[in-house]
Parts: structure tokens; sequence; C-alpha cells
């Protein structure tokens, strides 16, 4: 597989313990025994073999799709990085995309991508459509912080009024 999805899907990091690649394609049972499936896969763009994002779906085992939703990567700033070092900007073609190339199965077309705000959003839709399966973050020291009132400047009188 020149797409290197099983690769891909473990870089993400998901918690879902029932999960299995198949192809290019992400399948889990979040709450087991439960009717819903998450499927993700991969976003084509108008050209063929290039992706664009990640497409989330909640499925019901006997009702077929209930939501989907797409991820792009230019939204969760996935290729910023390299597509800054490239002179790329959002207007350019490829910006925040890859290409899949059959014929070149050692190549990893995502390689260099910073999965942490797609993990993110999976971790919101989640949260959604699968309450509870999803491990609750430590906190971190900024949680404990509290807001503060900043002293204004003293109020100066100007020397000239206007009549």
């Amino acid at each position: 597989m020149a797409m290197h999805a099983p690769e891909f899907f473990a870089q993400l990091d998901l918690p879902f313990a029932d999960s299995a690649v198949v192809g290019d394609t992400y399948y889990a049972t979040p709450v087991p025994g439960g009717p819903l499936r998450l499927r993700i896969d991969f976003s084509p763009t108008q050209w063929a073999n290039e992706y664009a994002g990640l497409r989330l779906a909640t499925l019901h085992q006997d009702r077929g799709q209930l939501d989907v939703t797409v991820l792009r990567f230019a939204d969760h700033r996935t290729f910023d990085h390299r597509d800054s070092t490239r002179g790329l900007q959002p207007h350019n073609s490829g910006y925040g995309t890859f290409k899949e190339f059959k014929d070149r199965p050692d190549w990893v077309p995502w390689e260099g991508a910073h999965t942490n705000g797609l993990r993110d959003a999976i971790e919101q839709y989640s949260a959604v459509w699968f309450p509870g399966t999803w491990p609750a973050p430590a906190l971190s020291r900024a949680a404990g912080r509290t807001a503060r009132p900043v002293p204004s400047p003293a109020a100066q009188r100007s020397a000239a009024r206007a009549r």
C-alpha cells in the first residue's frame, strides 16, 4: 500500500481498543457491544489520488450512516510546516493536501504531518457521538490559573479643551 494508512492512523494514537485499519480506512467500535461504529478515511480532492483531509462517519449497524464530517488538513494545520518550507500559500495548488503515488511504495505521502490538530478534532467529534470513550486529559498548570483585573492607567487631564 502506497498510502501507509496503518502508520498514519497509528500516529494519530486514537484510544479505541476495538479498532482496525482495512485498506486505507480506520474502523472502530468505541463503545464495546454498542450499535455505533466510527469510520475514518481519507477525503479526496477533485484530483485522482490527492487527499485534503479525513472524513469521519458515524455508522449504526442497522440504520447505516448517521453522520459524516470532513476534517480538512489545512484547517487543522497538518501540513503547515511542510507547505511553508516549500513556499506554498493557501491559494496554491497542493497546499494542505498530499498525493498518493501507487508506483512509489516506499514513499510516505503524509510524512512530516503534524496530527495534533486532527487528533483534537477527532476527540471533539467522538465526545458527541461516543461520550466517555476518550480518556480524560491530564490537568495542565495553565488550567489552574485565574484571570486577574489589570489596573488601567490613571486618566490625565488635557491642557487644551475643545469648545
